[in-house]
């Protein structure tokens, strides 16, 4: 299955969702009037594009519209697609991965599938033949360092891993050095995503930012925020709390598959204007997609 079949298959439910209500207002009118734009907005709303994001994109189709003096719904839904492209692409969707190691410190709350995305980008990392250091630094959460453990054994990588409870900065320190003795290319970090207590998860990740910064001054270095696209505007939410806490540079959605409002997509990368580098859409290690906001539009609408 090609890339772009994989992305329309895994939006199914999405699509779906929107051919019953965006198909119905592009086929149902034979004029764009006022009526049509509001029709439109409420629908964009109802597929997780926000009503903030709805409106920019709303707003933004009725003034191209008049520009170009548009008189079909056919060309407004075109039109309608630019706008969309336009609001993901916000920065570049490939990891920055410039430096030996580079570093890519993966957050979130727990239940995301912070672990599991890890696990498929480091999965595709050893595909183009980098060496990779898992290092598990969420030791908060019994079951993940053993879940780590299972992707290293599947992807090749290494890990390093400390008992449970113990300092998350020490595991960290420790795998760095021990990235650097290896000489691996990347170094992925899990870390706790309990957000319960904002104070507590900011020191924490801020330990953690100070040890990478002071090992590896010069490392290329991505902060990537896993949000679970089933929650739709919840996962906004969450996504501006970490943006504030931690300095997201990059966002992974995940499990599109399995929900109705994958428009969350839109929402999330027009609101905090860090760029989505990953789509989850199944269970498969390459079901994980590195992000390109064309084919995502195109697999939409």
């Amino acid at each position: 299955m090609g890339f772009f079949d994989k992305i329309k298959s895994g939006m199914a439910k999405t699509r779906d969702a929107l051919s019953n209500t965006l198909g119905n207002v592009f086929s149902g009118f034979s004029e764009i009037d006022d009526d049509f734009y509001d029709e439109l907005e409420e629908s964009l709303i109802l597929a997780d594009l926000g009503v903030e994001t709805a409106i920019k994109a709303t707003d933004r189709l009725r003034r191209v519209v008049r520009e170009q003096h548009y008189k079909t719904t056919e060309e407004a839904k075109t039109a309608l697609k630019d706008i969309l492209v336009e609001m993901l692409n916000v920065g570049d969707t490939a990891l920055k991965l410039d430096t030996q190691p580079s570093v890519i410190l993966v957050i979130g709350v727990n239940g995301v599938g912070k672990t599991t995305t890890i696990g498929k980008i480091a999965n595709q990392l050893g595909e183009q033949g980098k060496k990779v250091m898992l290092v598990a630094g969420d030791t908060f959460r019994a079951a993940a360092a053993d879940q780590l453990e299972i992707w290293a054994d599947r992807s090749g990588a290494d890990i390093v891993r400390q008992h449970e409870g113990a300092d998350p900065a020490s595991v960290v320190f420790d795998g760095i050095q021990a990235a650097k003795a290896r000489k691996s290319d990347v170094i992925l970090i899990d870390t706790a995503g309990r957000l319960h207590n904002k104070q507590n998860l900011m020191n924490e990740l801020n330990k953690i930012s100070r040890i990478v910064e002071r090992e590896l001054p010069d490392a290329s270095r991505e902060v990537l925020l896993v949000l679970d696209g089933t929650t739709g505007q919840n996962g906004l939410i969450q996504a501006k709390q970490f943006k504030e806490i931690a300095g997201v540079t990059a966002i992974a959605l995940t499990k599109l598959d399995g929900t109705a409002k994958g428009g969350i997509v839109i929402a999330v990368a027009d609101a905090l204007q860090i760029p989505v580098k990953f789509i989850g859409v199944g269970e498969k290690a390459d079901d994980l997609m590195p992000f390109a906001a064309q084919d995502f539009v195109d697999a939409l609408l």
